[in-house]
């Protein structure tokens, strides 16, 4: 299936570009400011599906809003026209369409076009009002604030922000391109105006507030909530814009004779993530938890855990290595250790389920002694 883009090198034609790249079933043709309105008839004739994401939308003589918008998509449809396709035509619209401005009156012109060419010719077409379109390779500066405050705040300059209360409606990039993918898999096949089913709201000044925290969680190591929604697809977005000597930082390390102490990854509600490592014949633990709750696993090396039952004295011993991967739980009301068995130093991976409080650590000596 031969697939052309409009505003190919553009935010949204990049990302669509990159999913269409990962199938074997599509080709694809690119319309861009290096062509003329001329070239269209040859693309258009050797297209099944067009998706039309070209546009203007910040020019410096308003009268390019009429040229890029109405009369580019009015030239499209004459191509098609001309060239006797019925084919499906996709086109990234936006909500200002209704709004009485010369960026507005110039989308819905551009949205009359294709109805008209619709009503006259039976092609389906899709039309996408869309919000402030917000994901990673958006330009910053430009006409999006998610892309601006992303790449100021990961790049450390300052924001500016007029009204923090002002609520801004957004669709993440995935979305979209998951939803112009269902038209060319025939999944979406109700012709007309199209809603991206994933929409979200937040103010100026909560989109600030979550980017900074991001931003700080390489200092104080705390993950915002980055598996789902909103705050998942905002992060995916945010560090898009760091820089490649951006990739990593560090982390502090704490040693002393026994071994060293790496804190990795600290989470709001389930709990933080941490490795330690041990010499042989070092012992680390013998302490016991009213609450708290731990899981070990040794990913080298070879571990004796050892257990005891405060009230009863039941003892309890066993060992791993990090040869078989084999999780190890801390129980309530036993005091527990880890001892280093092997020839080699050991590398013990740990998860707790709470962030450690120093006013209030739940952890108490007691040595475990002898089974």
């Amino acid at each position: 299936m031969r697939v052309l883009i409009t505003g190919a090198n553009g935010f949204v034609g990049k990302n669509l570009q990159l999913h269409l790249a990962e199938r074997t079933d599509v080709e694809v043709l690119c319309f861009t400011r290096e062509h003329t309105q001329s070239d269209l008839l040859q693309l258009v004739t050797d297209a099944d599906l067009v998706f039309h994401l070209a546009g203007v939308n910040r020019p410096e003589d308003p009268a390019e809003f009429q040229q890029g918008n109405a009369d580019l998509t009015q030239a499209l449809c004459d191509a098609l026209q001309q060239a006797g396709k019925t084919i499906p035509v996709v086109y990234s619209s936006s909500i200002q369409a209704t709004a009485d401005n010369p960026y507005g009156a110039s989308k819905r012109a551009a949205e009359d076009a294709l109805l008209t060419f619709a009503q006259r010719s039976g092609a389906p077409v899709f039309i996408y009002r869309l919000a402030n379109v917000f994901g990673k390779w958006a330009r910053p500066n430009y006409n999006s604030a998610v892309a601006t405050f992303c790449h100021n705040i990961s790049q450390g300059l300052p924001i500016q922000i007029n009204d923090s209360s002002a609520q801004i409606n957004l669709v993440y990039i995935d979305d979209v391109v998951e939803s112009f993918l269902q038209v060319l898999d025939g999944q979406l096949t109700q012709s007309g105006f199209v809603d991206i089913a994933q929409q979200y709201q937040i103010s100026v000044g909560g989109l600030a507030e979550q980017l900074q925290a991001f931003k700080d969680s390489r200092d104080n190591l705390i993950t915002e909530n980055v598996g789902n929604g909103l705050v998942r697809a905002l992060y995916s977005t945010y560090v898009s814009y760091l820089k490649p000597e951006q990739f990593s930082y560090q982390v502090p390390k704490y040693g002393d004779e026994r071994g060293v102490f790496v804190e990795m990854l600290k989470t709001k509600d389930a709990g933080q993530f941490s490795f330690f490592t041990a010499h042989p014949g070092i012992t680390r633990g013998g302490h016991y938890h009213h609450s708290k709750t731990e899981k070990f696993l040794v990913i080298k090396g070879q571990a004796c855990f050892r257990f005891r039952h405060m009230l009863t004295g039941e003892f309890y011993e066993l060992h791993t290595s990090g040869e078989q991967p084999e999780i190890v739980e801390t129980v309530t009301g036993w005091t527990h250790d880890i001892t280093n068995v092997g020839d080699d130093e050991m590398v013990v991976m740990l998860w707790a389920n709470e962030i450690f409080d120093r006013e209030k650590p739940d952890t108490y000596a007691k040595p475990v002694g002898r089974g």
